[in-house]
């Protein structure tokens, strides 16, 4: 058996082979598009790794042939199942190709099964046994000169669905600063001033991933010397009412059919189409940048441990500098999420997003102390009653009134044809009128 296979491999190799971030790459190759050098090693080898307790026969020599073909250029070794684990494995930068190669290889098959993999794994009904690919590449620096850094972009806004380029950019930086969250990210649209030919490949990219896609998509790129190099595409994965404005954009363009519009929302979606939001009367402690929509309430905590135990009294908010994998506990624990860094795409926002959490970044004076926050000059005590709002990037103080907003023509739309499918247009909630279409369209 082969262990190993190029990024220039077909692709009708499956994503559960090569992992959904390498098969990603593939694409990107495939759609002309610049990708480092690299290869991938499968989620069998991983399997039989974990299986056994060492790499698997023939995987040796395998590595030491690839690497030869990569020369004597540094390389990444990173992460990559089948489906989507944002920062929950090891990533190793910088390596000599030639030396460590195989350890690095193993570090990475070994993460698949420490605590904060498992614990995502479990909240999001992902099986154990999947196991991740290992993707090796020649790196590219985003630190290299005044005319590098690094940043990840969604073809359209996540949190409203808008058909403009959305995300975060660095000057003078490695992608891991970008989602990790310790570092303050510039907003996406500052690369086309300061950058304008990165900026023009970057759009041309992503109207490419879309048009193969028919969907939102995300990507990761850096930036070296001026040159424009993608590290990750994947859809989008949008949530209530970017999915729905989504969805009816595309099928109006032409993109797909209303059929498969209506499919693509899913019921639960639906919960967060009317988007509540804090009343303009709250006494608003601190604005940021909002990560993720809704609104969320509950007591401070300031550790994931403390969230963990704080939750047997009732709701809590986890408040960090920024988040980590280490965090995770914490995070499925908490009500909603707000951080002192990061932007958009960080990992406290991508996380929230995931969850389905209200969440708020970014807020640069922010403080978290053991057992208190200050912000704006205010003290706040580990315990306090807040509220958060994920789509304005407010917390308030207490529990303040909350509004709700009106459905919008997308979604009056998207239930019209919900309608016109399932025949019914008799008096039902919005989830029940999109259900009754789900189930004539998927006889």
């Amino acid at each position: 058996m082969k262990w190993i296979r190029p990024l220039s491999a077909q692709l009708d190799e499956t994503a559960e082979l090569l992992g959904s971030k390498a098969h990603g790459l593939v694409v990107l190759q495939r759609l002309g598009l610049p990708v480092p050098t690299g290869f991938v090693v499968t989620t069998d080898a991983c399997r039989a790794f974990l299986r056994d307790g060492r790499l698997p026969d023939g995987l040796d020599d395998e590595l030491a042939s690839a690497s030869t073909e990569l020369g004597s250029l540094e390389v990444s070794v990173r992460s990559g199942a089948s489906v989507s684990m944002p920062g929950m494995m090891n990533t190793i930068l910088n390596l000599d190709p030639a030396a460590g190669l195989a350890s690095a290889v193993m570090a990475v098959f070994s993460s698949w099964d420490t605590p904060r993999a498992r614990t995502y794994r479990e909240l999001h009904d992902i099986p154990h046994t999947l196991g991740t690919a290992a993707i090796v590449q020649t790196m590219v620096y985003g630190n290299r000169d005044d005319h590098s850094g690094t940043g990840v972009a969604f073809s359209r806004d996540p949190n409203t669905g808008d058909p403009v380029p959305f995300g975060d950019v660095l000057f003078g930086h490695q992608g891991e600063d970008v989602v990790s969250g310790n570092t303050l990210t510039r907003p996406l649209l500052e690369l086309a001033d300061r950058e304008p030919t990165v900026w023009a490949g970057l759009v041309d990219a992503l109207s490419r991933v879309e048009g193969h896609y028919r969907d939102a998509c995300y990507v990761e790129f850096t930036f070296e010397a001026g040159e424009l190099w993608m590290l990750q595409v994947r859809p989008g994965r949008f949530v209530g009412a970017a999915a729905v404005r989504v969805a009816t954009d595309l099928a109006d363009e032409g993109v797909i059919g209303r059929d498969e519009a209506l499919l693509r929302v899913s019921p639960q979606h639906l919960q967060h189409v009317r988007t509540p939001r804090i009343a303009g009367s709250a006494d608003i402690l601190a604005r940021g940048l909002g990560a993720c929509p809704g609104v969320a309430v509950g007591r401070v905590a300031t550790t994931a441990d403390r969230a963990v135990r704080m939750t047997t009294d009732g709701p809590v908010i986890l408040v960090r500098p920024e988040t980590s994998p280490l965090d995770m506990r914490g995070l499925a624990a908490a009500n909603g999420i707000v951080t002192a860094r990061g932007g958009p795409a960080s990992h406290a926002a991508v996380v929230a997003r995931a969850m389905g959490k209200p969440a708020v970044v970014g807020i640069t004076d922010l403080t978290v102390a053991d057992a208190s926050i200050s912000v704006g000059g205010r003290a706040i005590s580990e315990g306090t009653l807040v509220t958060i709002d994920g789509t304005s990037g407010e917390v308030a103080l207490g529990r303040p009134r909350v509004v709700t907003t009106a459905a919008d023509t997308k979604l009056r739309r998207l239930l019209e044809w919900a309608d016109n499918v399932s025949g019914d247009h008799s008096e039902r909630d919005e989830a029940q009128r999109l259900t009754a279409a789900h189930a004539v369209l998927r006889r």
